[in-house]
């Protein structure tokens, strides 16, 4: 048989990725500020996209005919424009404006001269001058002082030399918001090529700033510079901040053998300690904290079970402009500009479409949800089913990375607190006699239960856990109550018993 070329066809699948498709999945995944940013950019980089519910228009007088307003009368320019009768005329301006004359036509205010009460000042007595083009509003907003801010300042009082300054200022950019000092002397001293001694200096300086104890490199020495600012470090006290270990795991007879005290001074030093700030830069503000907002709200039906519907303010309204698009494309001549026109009006279409499929995808996935854990809802976090993906894949006709996607960073308000949708998904614990499966979740709460209800001669082992949940139908095994005390924080019982005991009031005197 002879080999050489030829020319066939063959008929294939294949799964192509589309920048539309990418666009959706993308969508989908977003959290609900992250949406609202990404639409915001497409709303500016797409001409044919508006949103739903535009703003009114801002009506100005004089743009149309309207009746002239009456002129004011003597009595009403004499005395305080604050306290004048409002005019409904200028009320109605302001209602539609959104905001006051004085914001929006500076050349209309009241002049000094005109009957001002002393006691009060004019318009332009309060704004520290005559209002020019350069006038901005945002001026007078009240802006949260930073840690850095703060130490700048005092840097700037407390040190004149331009060299120690630079120093003091990238010394200062290396305190994190806890107000500890995360650098490197040396580095920092090679990298502006100064005297190491000199950057010590500087550094010894700024630990002298408020907060107190901020400049730290350490626990010990944070907890140190405060004392110091008291007169309290004394040679007990530095050995007794030479053995925080100790202090942690609340040995006291250790702690009383290295610092050389009884037990009375001992729970005197313990005491000062506790009134310090081990993290003393959280006093300022640092990043802006976003409160969480729910994409989804369950609320009790009045038939009896629960609704589940979105929530309509996390859902960005965005529209085509059809009107737009045909008026500019009748002027469009270029081959370009109609592609560009072209490129907008399906990008613009397809943003729509995903929008409103992300909508109802996040809806039927949280339906599901609250279908499948309607018993935690009713009664509570023990009552938590083991849930998994492809449970709820398979229940909705969906695939798992999808629902994986729908899950991340969304939200859901229930009457038992706003919970992250990954929340209802946990692994199985088999019960003990065979029946239904527990929760990880639901398990994790009742250890946490047991150990917040034993008492300080009544500590319970992992072993003791395991015996306790077994009693109750729960078959898990002693390395994972360790896994599940661990993952909440929980001390080893060792731990849990000598913190008990030093709160009570004889352990001093023990």
């Amino acid at each position: 048989m002879a080999l050489g070329p030829r020319m066939e066809f063959r008929q294939t699948q294949s799964l192509v990725m589309t920048p539309q498709l990418m666009q959706a999945i993308k969508l989908l995944q977003f959290s609900n500020l992250e949406l609202a940013a990404y639409v915001e950019a497409e709303l500016e980089r797409n001409p044919l996209l508006e949103r739903a519910a535009e703003e009114p228009e801002i009506e100005i007088p004089g743009m149309r005919e309207e009746p002239p307003a009456p002129p004011p009368s003597e009595d009403a320019r004499a005395g305080d424009w604050m306290e004048a009768g409002e005019d409904p005329s200028r009320a109605a301006m302001e209602a539609r404006l959104d905001t006051d004359l004085g914001n929006v036509f500076p050349d209309d205010a009241p002049s000094p001269g005109a009957g001002a009460s002393s006691t009060t000042g004019s318009l332009s007595d309060w704004s520290g001058g005559e209002r020019g083009e350069d006038y901005n509003p945002e001026a007078f907003l009240a802006t949260q002082t930073t840690l850095a801010d703060h130490l700048e300042a005092q840097l700037a009082v407390a040190v004149s030399d331009p060299a120690l300054r630079l120093i003091g200022l990238n010394l200062i950019g290396l305190i994190d918001e806890t107000g500890y000092f995360t650098g490197d002397l040396a580095q920092v001293a090679d990298l502006l090529q100064a005297d190491i001694a000199d950057v010590e200096r500087v550094l010894a300086l700024i630990q002298t700033f408020e907060p107190s104890g901020v400049g730290a490199r350490s626990l010990s020495e944070c907890l140190a510079i405060q004392l110091r600012e008291r007169d309290r470090c004394d040679p007990a006290m530095q050995a007794l901040l030479a053995h925080l270990e100790l202090l942690a795991r609340h040995d006291r007879n250790a702690l009383k053998r290295v610092c050389g005290v009884d037990a009375e001074d001992l729970a005197d030093m313990i005491a000062e300690i506790r009134r310090l700030d081990p993290k003393p830069g959280l006093v300022f503000g640092s990043t802006v904290v976003h409160p969480v907002v729910p994409d989804v709200f369950v609320r009790p039906s009045p038939e009896g079970g629960w609704l589940v519907e979105l929530n309509s303010d996390t859902l960005p309204r965005v529209l085509v402009n059809q009107t737009y698009h045909a008026t500019i494309a009748r002027t469009a001549r270029s081959s370009a500009d109609k592609t560009f026109l072209a490129d907008c009006l399906q990008s613009a279409s397809w943003l729509t479409r995903s929008l409103d499929q992300r909508a109802r995808t996040i809806l039927k996935v949280a339906s599901e949800i609250v279908r499948q854990q309607e018993a935690f809802l009713d009664h509570g976090v023990r009552h938590l089913r083991p849930l998994n993906l492809r449970t709820v894949a398979d229940a909705i006709g969906m695939h798992e990375s999808t629902v994986s996607r729908v899950t991340s960073n969304k939200y859901i308000s229930t009457p038992r607190g706003v919970l992250e949708l990954k929340f209802f998904f946990s692994s199985a614990i088999a019960a003990s006699g065979g029946g239904e499966a527990h929760s990880a979740e639901a398990v994790r709460h009742r250890i946490k239960a047991l150990i917040d209800a034993e008492g300080a001669d009544d500590i319970l082992s992992d072993d003791t856990l395991v015996q306790k949940l077994k009693a109750e139908g729960i078959d898990i095994a002693r390395r994972t109550v360790a896994k599940y005390r661990e993952s909440m924080n929980i001390a080893s019982s060792v731990q849990r018993r000598r913190e008990k005991q030093a709160l009570r009031p004889e352990s001093a005197d023990a």
